[in-house]
């Protein structure tokens, strides 16, 4: 991380962390993006300028993920929790779908799409305080189900699905939103990917949606609204409506930012580090102590404890003091949580640790 900012080491879930360069690019580019006289927030989105914007990140992010030509990429707004809406209402045919849920995320999912069919949770971890990912090989799928839901990256809990679960020819949905580009993934084993890219990829506005052009449904119920039809925004290149225009410009800066670095494979390698480097810490503590099942273990996302309130918030203050900030666990579970998505520094986990062990040895 660029010193020269004065910038502290960022942990938060999200919105979180971004590159220092893109920064610097946005920064650059703020009065007058390429010559056009002026800022990417003031253009029309029926621009040709901005058209290049939106598809230049469209195909960078295609390039990125290997995106087959039989899936649309869309750039919606409404954050994962309208997705939660939008999946049952475009993909229920039956009326029936099988979720797993793994988290309070899964679980706001799960209990949004009851209000659309009948929705059965055939796993869950919730027994254990969602800190695992349930055995996913043999699950009782319902025969008419229309897809299978998971939430692949459980960014409160710290967990992550590293198999996906056989879904026994079922439309596999994924809520990839705290994962989103930090690995490769197979995008033919999915029906439906969708990410708000506050945590992984850009800034709070921007929800990215990749679906298999055979699940664009034109035959949705009357009382659907237009905005809430993934074939709509499909037939108009994701330009129904204004876009959130500025915050896809940032992606796209994002989206180049990784191929620069060596694209997916490379951000894997980087985020396995970064995350061995904290979990080892941790396994080995006297002190702290991760929260999650090792084989469930999240690269994004990592959950700790000390076993006692009072020094949980005491180590929350003085990381503060000392520049490491938003490693406040989540209301629901308390403890701390440190995010360490693809724009934190190996540095910054360094650092973290490096505090962490001193803290320890004052504490223990």
């Amino acid at each position: 991380m660029s010193q020269k900012y004065n910038r502290v080491y960022n942990f938060s879930a999200g919105p979180a962390v971004l590159p220092v360069e893109v920064l610097e690019s946005a920064r650059d580019d703020m009065l007058n993006y390429h010559n056009s006289g002026m800022s990417v927030m003031e253009m029309s989105h029926r621009s040709k300028t901005y058209d290049e914007i939106i598809k230049t990140a469209e195909k960078d992010l295609r390039e990125l993920m290997n995106i087959p030509d039989n899936y649309k990429v869309l750039f919606l707004q409404g954050g994962a929790h309208l997705q939660f809406s939008m999946v049952p209402i475009n993909l229920l045919k039956n009326g029936v779908a099988d979720y797993i849920v793994t988290g309070q995320w899964a679980k706001k999912a799960y209990v949004e799409a009851q209000k659309y069919g009948k929705i059965n949770k055939i796993a869950t971890s919730e027994d254990k305080t969602f800190s695992y990912i349930p055995d996913c090989s043999d699950l009782d799928i319902s025969p008419d189900a229309d897809y299978v839901y998971i939430c692949e990256n459980n960014t409160i809990y710290g967990t992550k699905f590293h198999t996906l679960p056989n879904t026994k020819g079922k439309i596999l949905v994924s809520d990839m939103s705290s994962c989103f580009l930090s690995e490769p993934v197979d995008v033919t084993k999915y029906g439906l990917i969708f990410a708000g890219v506050q945590k992984n990829v850009g800034p709070a506005g921007v929800q990215i949606v990749i679906i298999r052009e055979d699940l664009l449904n034109d035959n949705l119920p009357k009382w659907c609204p237009t905005m809430l039809s993934y074939k709509i925004h499909a037939d108009n290149d994701s330009l129904y409506n204004t876009p959130p225009a500025y915050g896809i410009y940032i992606c796209g800066l994002v989206f180049k930012w990784l191929k620069k670095l060596g694209g997916l494979e490379k951000m894997k390698e980087i985020n396995e580090k970064k995350a061995k480097i904290l979990y080892d810490f941790l396994d080995k503590s006297k002190l702290f102590k991760g929260t999650v099942e090792k084989n469930s273990r999240s690269l994004m996302n990592v959950p700790f404890v000390t076993g006692n309130d009072e020094m949980d918030k005491k180590f929350i203050e003085e990381a503060k003091n000392n520049g490491f900030v938003q490693l406040k666990g989540h209301r629901t579970v308390g403890g701390m949580r440190a995010s360490i998505y693809n724009a934190m520094p190996i540095e910054g986990v360094v650092k973290l640790v490096e505090f962490m062990e001193k803290f320890e040895k004052e504490n223990i």
